[in-house]
């Protein structure tokens, strides 16, 4: 669902464990790293579009994860002019997002990266928390660096400090779902 700013409506998760190490997985057949995520379809809402992607990407249905917590508005990121696609009238010219933190409650054995024809992914790791922005193709980085500075907070209790070298303004503060 492109808005008629151009931006494509997409869900993004961060699944974390009980280290609160965070799943890291590897784009299919590619040297590249990024977080799970996903676009909302039409009529869908965020919640539904998070499940499905969890789903279609990771193989995990809800009673595998526990919801903690969301970004409370979109974040955007343009894309570069070599991947903005014409379809049609429509030019998507980057995403906005919705980021949701999940725990994993149920063995890592439930993990599947194959479970749907359209596999996404075909590896992944557990890392420390902020990896994932050194990780991530670069212009991913600034959103996820707002992303992950934004769910910190919930999920180490205000108890853990930001990397120095992460010195963006802080964009919006986490809404707690479920803890």
């Amino acid at each position: 669902m492109i808005d008629k700013d151009g931006y494509r409506a997409n869900v993004g998760i961060v699944i974390t464990n009980n280290k609160k190490q965070i799943l890291l997985a590897k784009r299919y057949k590619q040297n590249s790293w990024q977080l799970p995520q996903g676009g909302v379809n039409n009529n869908e809402s965020e919640l539904i579009a998070l499940f499905r992607e969890l789903n279609e990407e990771i193989g995990l249905s809800p009673k595998h994860v526990d919801l903690i917590a969301k970004t409370p508005k979109w974040l955007r990121y343009n894309l570069p002019k070599e991947y903005i696609k014409h379809d049609g009238r429509i030019i998507c010219i980057g995403q906005k997002q919705v980021w949701f933190l999940l725990k994993l409650i149920a063995k890592e054995s439930n993990i599947k990266l194959d479970s749907h024809s359209d596999i996404e992914f075909d590896d992944w790791r557990w890392v420390d928390y902020w990896h994932p922005i050194e990780a991530v193709i670069n212009f991913k980085k600034p959103i996820y660096e707002d992303m992950l500075k934004s769910l910190a907070p919930v999920l180490f209790n205000n108890k853990h400090k930001i990397p120095i070298q992460y010195s963006r303004p802080l964009k919006c503060v986490a809404i707690v779902l479920n803890k």
